[in-house]
């Protein structure tokens, strides 16, 4: 029988791991395996649930699939940082764990029926909190899977990557009730033929609405001219050791071989000024009349370019404040998206979705002690400063979304700057870190995700590769190769239309996530009328 023996489910549970790294994008990209990924882990719980052992084998189980889904998907954050690799492979699996175990116990106490839907519920509901805390880390959401396959994922425009999640964890349990009762329940394949049709439905039908939505759909909007710089400087020995003024004449003629007369933007990578400034001091700095030099050079075309910026506050301002060192007030650290417009206007825009551990320590607010134990990379560490909301630029005739690096895998929040307006996303980052890994790959595709989200293209600007424009289907129209300097030019839709995604946002998220509370209220009631030895009212004594 399946799953009888310790070795047996351990194989399983090492199973559903190795599946869910060969269904990630760059780490396998056989993302048909997550519609079965999930069920060899599935069939041990129900083993451990039908001979009645302790629940804290399922967590265990558990705990070592999804260890090898985050070691396995991610192992190349080792090479920026040893620690928050340690941190993100055990404490990541620990959460996912527990979000399993959650499942096993509404299984438990509440019903079968109810366990196998709540694990979509409580599933989702931890994704959609995973963007939205303290420790959150939402690279491995399941419905990322697809990012490199933009064809069948067209229907995220209605309702995101949290949509996907729900598609995939709904396929698992249908294919995994088709195993229990062949394997467990020794029914015949023959009874299963009702299951097998749904199934074969619940695949077809999402991959067919996709694919029409994919070969139907007409780009919009007027067309932008936009140049894309990838100056490939190594940050480990380069980009923080040459002096800034060297980098920005690099960029900037890199720039210059593209630039033409209808180029209305240069889009140049995170922290490009790398050397931090005051904001309120920029314009009486050299590297100010440097760029605008270049840029009276470029007419009506406007710089977006990365920075390490200041702010000075007279009073304590966020958990990012420092003391100011030469007298009374206090100083912020920024990772800054910069507009120099075609007027010599500036307009900084703070990066709010920070890196764990480099850009901002967890629960820093509550126990500042924490700050000490900020990863050290080149050219930043501790909590920065943030905005209070997803800001937009503009300039006479664009706007567009300012995204820096890590945000760029937060669909809500580039949802919200598309709310406000966005008809273009612009992308910046640095993902030299990870050298030549899935890492950057990995980070490219996701950037697929957000064009279909919102129906806008996409120009992104890396350190080194990839840097590419993406068209409205989420389709990668140029790009630029790993380990190279490169500039690339494009001409990109400005669209402003609004997308059911943009105009509400991850709804799926915040509706599942009010069910899983209620379902995880109930479930916790349940358990303590049941070890309290107490009946629930209208039900018979044994």
């Amino acid at each position: 029988m399946i799953g009888n023996t310790r070795a047996r489910r351990y194989l399983l549970s090492t199973l559903s791991g190795l599946l869910l790294v060969l269904a990630f994008p760059y780490t396998g990209s056989l993302f048909f395996l997550s519609f079965v990924a999930l069920v060899p882990l599935l069939l041990v719980e129900d083993v451990i649930s039908r001979n009645k052992y302790r629940s804290g084998k399922v967590f265990w189980h558990a705990y070592l699939t999804f260890f090898i889904y985050n070691a396995g998907s991610t192992w190349w954050i080792w090479y920026a940082s040893e620690a928050g690799a340690f941190l993100a492979f055990f404490l990541n699996s620990l959460i996912m764990a527990f979000v399993f175990m959650a499942y096993h116990y509404t299984k438990k106490f509440v019903g079968h029926k109810e366990g196998y839907l709540s694990l979509i519920f409580y599933w989702v509901a931890f994704e959609f909190i995973h963007y939205n805390w303290e420790l959150s880390w939402p690279w491995l959401n399941f419905g990322n899977v697809f990012s490199r396959v933009p064809e069948i994922a067209q229907w995220y425009s209605y309702t995101g990557v949290l949509g996907g999640t729900a598609w995939i964890l709904l396929l698992n349990l249908v294919i995994y009730r088709i195993f229990q009762n062949v394997l467990l329940k020794r029914e015949t394949w023959r009874v299963q033929t009702p299951i097998l049709y749904t199934s074969l439905l619940l695949l077809l039908l999402p991959v067919g609405t996709s694919l029409w939505m994919y070969f139907s759909y007409t780009e919009r909007g007027k067309t932008s001219e936009v140049v894309a710089v990838q100056p490939n400087l190594d940050p480990y020995e380069v980009k923080f050791n040459v002096p800034v003024e060297e980098q920005v004449r690099e960029i900037l003629d890199l720039a210059e071989q593209k630039v033409g007369p209808e180029t209305e933007f240069v889009v140049a990578p995170e922290t490009a000024l790398w050397q931090s400034f005051y904001e309120e001091d920029f314009r009486g700095l050299a590297l100010y009349k440097n760029l605008t030099d270049y840029r009276d050079r470029w007419a009506g075309t406007s710089l977006f370019i990365g920075a390490s910026t200041l702010r000075f506050f007279k009073k304590f301002h966020s958990r990012a404040s420092r003391p100011y060192h030469d007298g009374p007030g206090y100083f912020e650290s920024y990772n800054t998206s910069m507009l120099l417009d075609a007027n010599n206007n500036v307009r900084f825009v703070h990066k709010s979705k920070l890196v764990l551990g480099v850009e901002k320590i967890p629960f820093s607010n509550y126990m500042p002690f924490l700050e000490k134990l900020a990863i050290d990379l080149d050219g930043g560490s501790g909590t920065l400063g943030i905005e209070d909301e997803p800001k937009i630029m503009r300039t006479s005739k664009t706007v567009f979304a300012p995204v820096v690096c890590y945000e760029s895998i937060y669909g809500g929040f580039v949802a919200e700057q598309c709310r406000k307006g966005a008809q273009l996303i612009f992308i910046i980052t640095n993902d030299g870190w990870w050298k030549d890994t899935p890492g950057y790959k990995q980070h490219m595709s996701f950037a697929r995700l957000r064009a279909i989200e919102n129906r806008r293209d996409v120009a992104r600007s890396a350190n080194t590769g990839v840097s590419c424009f993406i068209n409205q289907r989420g389709d990668v129209i140029q790009k630029t190769g790993w380990w190279e300097k490169a500039v690339i030019k494009g001409k990109l839709r400005k669209n402003g239309n609004k997308t059911f995604y943009t105009r509400y946002g991850d709804v799926t998220g915040r509706s599942f996530t009010f069910v899983a509370v209620l379902l995880l209220i109930y479930m916790l009631a349940r358990r303590f009328m049941k070890l309290s030895g107490i009946r629930p009212k209208g039900t018979k004594a044994p």
